[in-house]
């Protein structure tokens, strides 16, 4: 029988079970921070190059147009997850970031060992994760947008579910899986089947992109 385990980078081997994660980062210094964060939880695998199944955690104080070039290219090229860690994000980036596949973004200031490895473990399951503040302003982007759109009918040629409208009314207000199915006596594995469902369909990233989505169609 074949092992599973895989290089880390530490140059150690590492379980399969665990979350692939590599780091992006500006420099050296801000790198090696994040990875001695991240090396605080046994449940997340180090490794030096992205793909398939991994989450990428970008670091950056803003985005610039390298930082945006290299989001693209690890989540639409390399299929990756990620996680965006910033200290700022301009208002005409933040749904074109959404849209891009981010569904985790953390605050620099806030991007302590615990909530980077929530981030990551929230990507890694295609859930949301975003700070509340920043919530708020994509959908007040989203809501400009939904209204300033000249002879739109609010009704969108493929149209979502009542039970989808209800999960993510949920979603964007922050709720996560377990809260979710708590709230409309569902179980856990029919909230991600619902939310498996909708992005499949409609070929939305993540659970952000699904919130946009919705809020831009006038469902939310």
């Amino acid at each position: 029988m074949c092992s599973t385990a895989t290089t880390t980078d530490t140059g150690r081997p590492g379980p399969a079970h665990r979350v692939p994660v590599v780091v992006y980062a500006p420099d050296p210094l801000s790198r090696e921070g994040v990875l001695s964060q991240l090396r605080r939880h046994p449940e997340l695998e180090l490794r030096t190059a992205g793909g398939p199944g991994t989450v990428a955690l970008l670091v950056g104080e803003t985005l610039d147009e390298s930082a945006l070039t290299r989001l693209r290219r690890v989540v639409r090229g390399e299929g990756a997850r990620a996680v965006l860690v910033v200290g700022e994000i301009r208002e005409a980036e933040l749904l074109d970031v959404i849209e891009c596949g981010v569904g985790a973004i953390v605050w620099r200031q806030e991007a302590t060992a615990h909530r980077l490895a929530q981030a990551v473990l929230s990507a890694a399951r295609g859930e949301g994760d975003l700070p509340a503040d920043l919530l708020g302003r994509l959908i007040e982007q989203v809501g400009t947008l939904h209204r300033g759109a000249a002879g739109h009918s609010g009704a969108p040629a493929v149209g979502l579910l009542p039970r989808e409208v209800d999960v993510l009314r949920l979603v964007a207000d922050g709720l996560d899986t377990s809260e979710i199915a708590g709230k409309l006596s569902y179980s856990e594995r029919t909230i991600k089947n619902v939310m498996h469902g909708l992005t499949t369909r409609l070929h939305l990233r993540n659970r952000a992109h699904a919130v946009a989505y919705a809020l831009r169609e006038g469902y939310i």
